[in-house]
């Protein structure tokens, strides 16, 4: 009965992960780990490095699906991406020394009003619109905005798919599909650091645990991603928003009332 429920909680929390990586480049950790805690009774500690391993290889098949439809700035997302990590140690830092866990609910709130603005405001930017930006424009505003969401992440523990989303479609003037290729791209190496970080300082996950939830994360974000790269723009910014709004809601649920 107990192997039954786990494989029922890991399918959900993975198909759930899975989309929200593949469509809008959110974190699996978002997902994952309120619903590990929450019917699993796993540590929140481990139940975080399980989702930042299930986060790894959805980002990184996403990325690699994006890129194959050339919707992903690799040149930006290396350069935001280092200063990424880089802040996010700092943020770390700071954050042991100025507790900030009653920020962390944030980033749910963040994903629902980012659900609801791509719905009543999609993100219709061309890829012609977005390559007329400045090479000095998009170098400053990556290295910038890099420091602002590693910075973010670090202190508040969360948010950094959906950060990177927005500040990509709406203060670098992404096109939609490329600022979620883009987005996942970075997440690969971001959640890479934090599990590996997070097993070296913890104790041993739940092998079978992890397992199911990489796989079946996997297995939806390349669902999300193929269908995401084929769907037009309107339809896309639609999708992209409802699949925002249900994990939002879903995450508020768990931290708020199932608890």
């Amino acid at each position: 009965m107990d192997y039954i429920v786990t494989i029922i909680v890991t399918f959900f929390a993975g198909m759930g992960a899975g989309l929200g990586t593949g469509f809008a480049g959110m974190s699996a950790a978002a997902v994952i780990t309120p619903m590990l805690i929450t019917f699993l009774n796993i540590e929140p500690y481990t139940a975080v490095g399980i989702a930042l391993a299930s986060d790894v290889l959805a980002s990184a098949v996403s990325a690699f699906t994006y890129k194959k439809n050339k919707n992903l700035d690799i040149k930006n997302g290396l350069l935001m991406m280092s200063m990424v990590l880089l802040f996010t140690v700092v943020g770390s830092y700071v954050s042991s020394i100025v507790p900030a866990q009653t920020m962390g609910g944030l980033s749910t709130f963040m994903t629902l009003i980012l659900g609801i603005k791509f719905i009543a405001k999609p993100v219709m930017t061309t890829k012609q619109e977005m390559e007329s930006v400045s090479r000095k424009r998009k170098i400053t505003g990556s290295v910038v905005c890099g420091i602002f969401i590693g910075f973010i992440c670090g202190f508040v523990g969360a948010g950094g798919g959906m950060m990177m989303l927005l500040i990509l479609t709406s203060v670098l003037g992404y096109e939609l599909k490329t600022a979620v290729g883009t987005s996942v791209f970075i997440m690969t190496f971001t959640a890479l650091t934090g599990a590996i970080s997070h097993f070296s300082l913890g104790d041993s996950p739940d092998i079978t645990v992890m397992a199911l939830c990489i796989i079946f994360t996997f297995v939806w974000a390349r669902i999300a991603a193929r269908f995401a790269n084929k769907a037009k723009p309107q339809t896309l910014n639609r999708v992209v928003g409802v699949v925002l709004v249900v994990l939002g809601m879903v995450i508020l649920g768990f931290e708020y009332f199932i608890k």
